[in-house]
């Protein structure tokens, strides 16, 4: 059974967080502050409670009695955007002029560095694949840094970074330092330690003893007893007090007592020392005493604990002070118990003390972040050099900090003072260019020009050729436009053209020269969001509305972004399509809920209200029909609009939730599915129906067996649709023999016993098709096609095409996905999957148009390129790859261009191709089967 038989249970492809990127510029045509729009909504509203009309749709707006100086006052307050003023934001991460070459080094260098310094290695992968789409690619590479750390410093930071991407502060009724996971993220774990890196998959033993918990019971009383006073043969006298010791108990606890008390010095011949001039309390030196017979600490009181690590600094007794800070690092499990332990920690140089206290605000993350008590001691004056001195202040600490400081608030200045803490840790060439060019980017942000400049200049110095970029914007903002041309021209000239080089070049020309440096930059990169938004607001300044929506419409098709979103609401209001713009209003707040509309001058609800008197009003039925009819046309952001207006009346409804992470998965919207999935989880009323929700978050975060066990303890409570779903589901990720298949085949039909929607029903049929067809059992298969489109499941067309091919009825095959085509909105998939039905001729022309809708699908590109292959046209073959993996670094694209490099004879391109391909995925077996072969070859030659 193939994994990708279950791609239309819930879409497995995702992209890199979804970030608003308001670049808008304004006319203002009212007065500029951000209280017009309320004050014009108001008027509006007193007008409407006047003439209570029925509800004002798109049609029957100009035969309304609203004046049209009100609405145009009202819902574009603001102006519309001017082309002049647009430009792209500079990205934050790190981007290479040769992507494949880069991740082809990285991977010779992981597989050659020694086990302990790969975690070093994998940090840098981090780095590098924190720009691309997919985050999973990210977080594998963090689990790969945690599995091979050394140091507790590292273990807490990894492990604390690794849940804040499961976001499960946002989980109520969770504890930051409660865990019952692997031990990968465990917080005891993380204290400990060691190299072990099949350790961190083994069950976390936190339930099994709870942090604090002594393994056995002894009582202080009873080893008092066992020891008699005819063994203590000295006193330690603290004023009139005199404790009791066995000379050499004490004596072992470390060199200096040694020393005194055996050595040379006058205190060797005494039976009773005077220690009260030593700053030592009576309990404390008792401690110390009962500390040198048991050596154990866990039965004193923690303020005794704090007196014996200070005891344990001055006297240089490493075992008692390895124990108190052991025990005292157990002790911390809040954030108020860290900010009261950690100056201790810090002052006494417990290093096991301050990584506790340290965990405890990294798994706070990012709440803690407002906290001014803790960011102190990440960015006060001195605050790096505190934890250095106590070795937690490390390149890896700051850059997870400053990650999630740029996410919060890019502009703010605990950001800048975590960057600046950021730049002095790095030492390696990645680092510095990482943190310079981030500094660049954020100075940018703040309009602080010349020390963006300067950063920038650090980072190309250091070897970021991108940062030049950020150097011509400044140049640019500081008024020397033609310097910034001449500077990325060279760069065009210097290095293989890409597209964001392009896309720069064309805001500092004009005319013909930037509309062709806009096109070859869509060509170069067709996912680049500025030269569509350009081009349609272009088009708009010169009254072409249809064809602005239509321009930025092309690449909202592929790739859904907040900005082009907003854009396109824009540019439909000033065409008074008011339903379009409230859809489009709704979809980006699904992405965004908090995104600021208008150059970030109205809140997205804020306008959403401003629309809603204008379009027909849908009760909580009609919704469900139109959701019906946008699911069945496969019409993505409009079912997202849909539920969005339907949480809006019901805010606490679990199942809509979960319906918008599932809408959210498939237009690869991953940050913001996880928050509807964790919302879903929030809002669910019953705890089966909250286990099925933990167990998707589980398994879309890579925790497959996990999510599996959710599953099955729902099913032990209640048995329901979706905990049989999921179990199918994660099932099905995890076996692939013919064993499985059968058991996956009754799960779903459980599922379909259990009460439902016709949504999900339609979507577990089709699944069972396709699992059905894996089995060969091709009738049965069809029969749940067939029932899945009588319920409207249009996607059923393509699994039945799919059976008549198998049956060898081509025809039928390619008029079942003609049909797809016909009925569905988002119809790229559906030409790429007909062309399999097609002759060549046929194929090609459904191919471009699969491509021409979505360039980010990779087998059209496959396709031609065999079919070059095919042709004898080797280099038209490469040359086809090469185009798409310009923007989409791809496995399939890597492996099979690293093949026909190797029919080539062109053994050093196969080579680069394949690590380029292992660095992406290590295991894929196909890859590693070709590398190893031609390295071979080259070894022999």
């Amino acid at each position: 059974m193939q994994r990708n038989k279950f791609t239309t249970m819930r879409s497995l492809k995702v992209l890199d967080r979804c970030k608003g990127a308001q670049v808008y510029a304004l006319h203002t045509t009212g007065g500029g502050g951000g209280d017009v729009g309320d004050k014009l909504y108001h008027q509006l509203q007193d007008h409407l409670s006047v003439n209570p009309a029925r509800p004002i749709s798109m049609h029957n707006y100009q035969s309304s009695n609203v004046p049209l100086a009100y609405v145009n006052e009202t819902l574009l307050p603001y102006g519309l955007p001017v082309s002049d003023l647009l430009e792209p934001q500079i990205e934050s991460c790190l981007k290479f002029v040769d992507f494949i070459g880069t991740l082809a080094d990285l991977y010779r260098r992981i597989e050659n560095c020694p086990q302990f310094e790969k975690t070093g290695m994998y940090l840098e992968q981090c780095a590098i694949f924190k720009g691309l789409s997919d985050p999973k690619l990210f977080r594998r590479t963090l689990r790969a840094a945690r599995q091979h750390t050394v140091d507790v410093h590292s273990k807490v930071v990894l492990a604390a970074w690794l849940r804040y991407e499961r976001r499960e502060d946002e989980l109520r009724g969770t504890n930051s330092m409660n865990f019952c996971g692997r031990n990968i993220e465990c917080p005891k774990a993380t204290l400990v330690p060691g190299y072990n890196p099949e350790f961190i998959y083994d069950p976390c033993v936190c339930s099994k003893n709870p942090r604090g918990e002594s393994v056995d019971d002894y009582s202080i009383e009873d080893v008092e007893c066992s020891t008699s006073d005819e063994y203590r043969d000295m006193s330690f006298c603290i004023g009139d007090n005199e404790i009791r010791c066995i000379r050499y108990c004490i004596a072992s606890l470390s060199t200096p007592f040694r020393t005194m008390l055996y050595g040379g010095f006058r205190e060797s011949r005494k039976e009773k020392i005077n220690f009260t001039q030593n700053g030592i309390s009576i309990e404390c030196m008792k401690a110390a005493e009962l500390y040198s017979r048991i050596r154990r600490v866990d039965s004193f009181d923690p303020r005794i604990i704090l007196e014996l690590l200070t005891f344990s600094n001055r006297f240089c007794c490493d075992d008692l002070k390895l124990a108190c800070d052991s025990y005292l690092a157990s002790l911390v499990n809040d954030v108020e118990n860290a900010l009261l332990l950690i100056e201790y920690g810090l002052e006494e140089n417990a290093y096991l003390l301050v990584a506790a206290c340290l965990q405890v605000f990294l798994r706070e993350l990012p709440n803690s972040m407002h906290s001014p008590n803790v960011m102190k001691y990440f960015c006060s004056p001195g605050a790096k050099e505190r934890l250095a001195l106590v070795g937690h202040a490390s390149f890896l600490l700051y850059f997870f900090l400053s990650q999630i400081a740029m996410e919060e608030d890019m502009k703010a200045n605990t950001t800048v003072m975590l960057l600046e803490r950021l730049a002095d840790c790095a030492t390696e060439s990645w680092q510095k260019q990482l943190a310079y060019h981030q500094l660049g980017v954020v100075m940018y942000e703040r309009k602080e020009y010349k020390d963006a400049q300067s950063w920038f200049e650090e980072a190309y110095e250091s070897g970021h050729i991108y940062s030049k970029v950020g150097i011509a914007r400044t140049k640019c903002k500081r008024g020397h436009k033609y310097s910034a041309y001449k500077m990325i021209n060279s760069l065009i000239s210097e290095y293989k053209p890409v597209g964001w080089m392009h896309q720069e070049r064309s805001l500092y020309c004009d005319g013909k020269e930037k509309m062709s440096d806009l096109e070859m930059a869509t060509e170069l990169d067709p996912t680049l969001c500025f030269p569509y938004k350009y081009r349609a607001v272009l088009l708009l300044e010169t009254n072409k509305i249809g064809a602005a929506i239509s321009e930025i419409s092309k690449i909202i098709s592929f790739k859904v972004s907040p900005d082009c979103l907003e854009l396109r609401a824009w540019i439909s209001i000033a065409m008074e399509d008011y339903e379009r713009a409230l859809r489009d209003v709704r979809a980006l707040l699904t992405l965004e809920p908090n995104y600021m509309m208008f150059h970030g001058k109205m809140h997205g609800d804020h306008l959403v209200e401003l629309l809603r008197p204008f379009v027909q009003q849908w009760s909580q039925a009609d919704c469900w029909m139109q959701l019906y009819d946008r699911w069945s046309s496969v019409d993505d952001l409009g079912s997202l609009a849909v539920v969005h207006h339907m949480l809006a009346n019901d805010p606490g409804k679990s199942l809509l939730w979960f319906r918008q992470s599932l809408l959210l998965l498939r237009l690869n919207c991953q940050k913001a599915a996880m928050r509807s999935l964790r919302l879903a989880r929030n809002h669910s009323t019953s705890d089966h129906e909250r286990l099925v929700y933990e167990g998707w978050i589980l398994y879309d975060t890579g925790h497959c067996e996990e999510a599996l066990a959710k599953a099955e303890e729902s099913i032990s409570i209640q048995r329901s649709f979706e905990a049989f779903f999921l179990k199918a589901y994660a099932l099905a990720d995890t076996s692939l023999d013919q064993e499985s298949s059968a058991y996956v085949i009754q799960l779903l039909l459980d599922a379909l016993r259990c009460p439902s929607d016709g949504l999900r029903k339609g979507q577990a049929l089709n699944n069972l098709g396709s699992v059905y067809v894996d089995c060969e059992k091709l009738d049965l298969a069809a029969d749940c096609y067939m029932n899945a489109l009588n319920i409207k499941h249009t996607r059923a067309h393509q699994g039945l095409a799919r059976v008549f091919h198998l049956k060898n009825q081509r025809k039928a095959a390619y008029d079942e996905m003609t049909k797809l085509i016909e009925k569905a909105r988002n119809n790229a998939s559906a030409y790429e999957k007909r062309s399999e039905y097609s002759d060549r001729d046929m194929a090609k022309s459904d191919l471009a148009m699969a491509t021409q809708l979505d360039p980010l699908r990779t087998y059209p590109y496959r396709y031609r390129a065999a079919v070059l292959m095919d042709d004898h046209k080797e280099n038209e073959a490469i040359a086809e790859l090469t185009r798409a993996l310009a923007f989409k670094p791809d496995l399939q694209l890597l492996h099979l261009r690293a093949a026909f490099h190797d029919s080539m004879g062109d053994y050093a391109s196969t080579v680069r191709d394949c690590e380029a391909a292992l660095c992406l995925e290590p295991n894929h077996a196909d890859t590693l089967e070709l590398y190893n072969k031609v390295r071979e070859l080259v070894k022999e030659q």
